[in-house]
């Protein structure tokens, strides 16, 4: 049981960022722009948020530090999704293009502003963070020790964000205007929504969640930033076509990914896996071998929205 309560608490690590980043890409995907950019705003998100905390983390409490980091983060987040936004929208670039050009200048610029602030590019932080365990609920039997023990708020704060998240783009005028936007903005337009404005909020949306996703993958897993999420913002764009861009289905798809990238990091902890006559190598290249595997399969059945990645011209309708 000790290695199933293990395998559960690391799949969280891996699993929540991903879901989080996924969803913000479902929102921008839904409301008709591709945001390839989910990489560089992790990125970009990360870089802030664990210089925020690297600067107060001597004088502030742990959690509350976390919380406003993580807050700093998804307002960077949400900022640097506006280039994507206004050249996708306002511009009528190519989705891909722009997206494109954002993941190559967000770790540049990371480095270079590192290198210039602290003459290093990485940004080191002490983890205070942990919680070996949550009072009274920890203390549950079976789900106390799987979910409540040996693990960060972040996992919590991401549930949350989901349950948010899904809830407001299935039941909500917003998240009709937002899905109609995708499928014909055209019709959305006739009865008097604002397709740019929806747009807009779709991409800031996902760069405000996509800016949380890349400090809540940075504090687990690592005490310092080297400007790149390990092509988190990529495995996230896998999940979200895994998951056909439906809230439920992105949640399964990034658990999923999230036990394959727990095999493929920490299987020298797991009896059974290190006793195996696999090379390290090979390990790592779980969670990426499943990717496209599963892709190959699921996007003979896709279901992106009709209008993603075309720019809407009023005159057209």
């Amino acid at each position: 049981m000790n290695i199933l309560y293990f395998i559960i608490q690391q799949t969280m690590y891996f699993a929540i960022p991903l879901l989080i980043v996924a969803i913000g890409g479902m929102y921008a995907e839904r409301s008709g722009v591709i945001n390839i950019a989910l990489e560089g705003i992790m990125v970009m998100g990360a870089f802030v948020g664990i210089s925020f905390i690297s600067i107060f983390q001597d004088s502030m409490n742990g959690q509350l530090l976390l919380i406003l980091a993580i807050l700093v983060s998804g307002v960077v987040g949400g900022i640097f999704s506006l280039l994507h936004a206004f050249a996708s929208i306002n511009m009528k670039a190519d989705q891909t293009i722009s997206g494109t050009a954002l993941n190559m200048f967000a770790p540049a610029f990371a480095i270079y502003v590192a290198r210039m602030v602290q003459g290093t590019q990485q940004i080191a932080f002490t983890d205070t963070f942990y919680i070996s365990k949550v009072p009274v609920l920890g203390d549950i039997p079976v789900i106390g020790d799987m979910f409540f023990k040996n693990c960060y708020i972040i996992t919590y704060i991401g549930i949350a964000i989901y349950l948010v998240a899904a809830y407001v783009i299935k039941n909500t005028k917003y998240g009709l205007r937002l899905r109609a936007c995708g499928e014909h903005p055209g019709a959305a337009d006739s009865v008097g929504v604002n397709v740019a404005k929806i747009r807009y909020s779709g991409v800031i949306v996902s760069g405000v969640l996509a800016g949380i996703g890349g400090i809540v993958f940075v504090v687990p897993t690592s005490t310092n930033f080297n400007a790149t999420v390990a092509g988190y913002g990529f495995l996230a764009i896998a999940v979200l076509i895994f998951g056909q861009w439906r809230s439920n289905k992105i949640l399964m798809a990034a658990f999923f990914f999230g036990i394959m990238k727990t095999l493929s990091s920490a299987y020298s902890a797991i009896p059974f896996l290190n006793a195996l006559p696999v090379s390290s190598e090979i390990y790592k290249m779980f969670p990426y071998i499943a990717t496209l595997v599963l892709l190959a399969f699921v996007s003979k059945n896709s279901q992106a929205p009709k209008a993603e990645g075309i720019p809407y011209d009023k005159s057209m309708r």
